[in-house]
């Protein structure tokens, strides 16, 4: 008899949603095959609630998450900016651990995946840089010349590069070839088509990835 398995998430911005939400779904999906027991990944569902402090937002999502939808795992979303996943771990997923390990598991969800970009989730959408080409039709044009010859992760605006990338593109346009593609035309359409082999060049991705098993890991369904 197999096993479902409700997999809930929450993002910092409703774009992060376009974007990881068939991610989180394929990973989810991947791991499952190792487990030893049928595990079959029913649903991924944005928990969505109003952002406050990180702890009291989560909190709520966790319980919520497990009163409105029964999931097992709640994936959390939290861009690094600046800083390392290890201090966002030691300043906002460890105080979120703490304070989960003192309420009631029928109530809450305690079984807490971190996603953490670094910098920001558009890093993970420079994974395949030959699929954005194609997606912003500059099939052909060299990654140095759209700005795109760094690794993902190595941009202090990840963001930033992809729209000045598509701007470079439509500038070598005729206005009558031209049409007003924006990076917001893109985060659904990444998400879905990238594969999981791509992310895996991005170090974070691979953590997260690894949070993914050790969550599977600490259910029993993987050894």
């Amino acid at each position: 008899m197999s096993i479902q398995l409700f997999i809930g998430f929450t993002v910092e911005g409703t774009t992060d949603t376009r974007f990881l939400t068939q991610v989180i779904q394929n990973v989810f999906e991947e791991t499952a095959l190792d487990c030893r027991s049928d595990v079959v990944i029913e649903d991924v569902r944005l928990v969505d609630v109003p952002k406050t402090v990180f702890v009291d937002t989560m909190l709520i999502a966790s319980r919520q998450a497990v009163c409105e939808y029964g999931i097992s795992i709640l994936c959390i979303h939290a861009d690094s900016d600046s800083r390392s996943i290890e201090n966002v771990i030691e300043y906002k997923f460890d105080p979120l651990t703490e304070a989960l390990a003192t309420l009631k598991e029928s109530q809450y969800c305690k079984t807490i995946v971190p996603v953490i970009p670094i910098q920001m989730t558009e890093a993970w959408m420079l994974a395949d840089k030959e699929l954005l080409k194609l997606k912003i039709d500059a099939r052909g044009v060299r990654d140095d010349d759209l700005g795109l010859h760094r690794a993902p992760e190595s941009y202090a605006d990840p963001k930033q590069a992809i729209e000045e990338a598509i701007r470079i593109a439509q500038s070598g346009k005729t206005r009558r070839r031209r049409y007003d593609l924006t990076i917001g035309d893109l985060y659904e359409e990444l998400g879905q088509s990238i594969v999981l082999d791509k992310f895996r060049a991005i170090p974070s991705f691979n953590v997260f990835e690894s949070n993914v098993r050790n969550a599977f890991r600490s259910l029993g369904y993987i050894e």
